[in-house]
């Protein structure tokens, strides 16, 4: 089973974090969020990635092409630059991971279908998420429903924390106050897909400013072959300097919900 995770986006909204990073390469505990949302598949067994480049693409290559060097002691013997020694291991060895060019102005959508070729024969499905948020989502239940309900697609369903506090009021009289609840109704789109790696190739045809949201869901709602993944647990898009903020200090407190491993 092969994770697609989107990484292509300039991430305009988030660029006082940091200006010179690939929004899914901030970090997060000092890895990049790309690496937690991996991880986090990988704690399923889900441990063969595509990544969707774009913006700074070479900044994420540079990163896996590099990663035994900066995850393990290494020796140099200086004057031979071909006897380098990496001693010790790290948990991610079995990782397989495609770093796939899709180009700096690819929508969503366009990204998917640049990647074809890397998914569409190793199995009936394969998953997709953004590659700016993290969550607990438990993705063995989220494939076992896609493979319950036969239709092309499932997204994951969340319900997204208000962002005022609620109040309810009696009489004039403030009797409950929750700070920044959780919507009672109306579910957003959470990322962590599964599609058919079969049919969904006739819903991503619009060429490479096609949309993953407003074009291609918006058509598999229309034909009836788009499921709902109910999910109720931790959900967290980084899309501002504020909850970038949030997510480190989830970290760093050791509470952070999304760490499966």
């Amino acid at each position: 089973m092969k994770a697609v995770i989107l990484c292509g986006g300039q991430g305009t909204r988030i660029r006082d974090a940091n200006e010179l990073l690939p929004k899914p390469m901030l970090p997060i505990g000092g890895k990049p969020i790309v690496w937690h949302i991996m991880k986090g598949y990988a704690a399923f067994g889900v441990r063969d990635f595509v990544l969707c480049l774009g913006y700074k693409g070479w900044v994420i290559k540079e990163f896996f092409l590099n990663y035994q060097a900066m995850t393990t002691d290494v020796t140099v013997t200086l004057g031979k630059p071909d006897s380098l020694e990496f001693n010790g291991s790290h948990p991610e060895e079995d990782w397989r991971v495609t770093l796939a060019e899709t180009g700096d102005e690819t929508q969503t959508g366009g990204r998917i279908a640049a990647i074809r070729r890397y998914v569409e024969q190793d199995d009936e499905a394969f998953m997709v998420t953004y590659g700016d948020g993290v969550s607990d989502v438990d993705v063995g239940k989220l494939l076992e429903a896609h493979r319950r309900h036969g239709k092309i697609a499932t997204v994951t369903a969340v319900r997204p924390l208000g962002r005022f506090g609620e109040m309810r009021i009696d009489g004039g009289t403030v009797c409950e106050f929750n700070e920044k609840p959780q919507t009672s109704s109306g579910s957003i789109n959470g990322g962590f897909f599964v599609f058919d790696s079969r049919r969904i190739w006739d819903y991503l045809e619009g060429g490479p400013k096609m949309f993953l949201e407003s074009d291609v869901l918006r058509r598999l709602a229309h034909d009836r072959q788009l499921v709902a993944f109910e999910h109720a647990g931790f959900w967290q898009p980084m899309d501002t300097y504020r909850e970038y903020l949030l997510l480190n200090e989830l970290w760093a407190k050791g509470t952070a919900p999304w760490k499966r491993w």
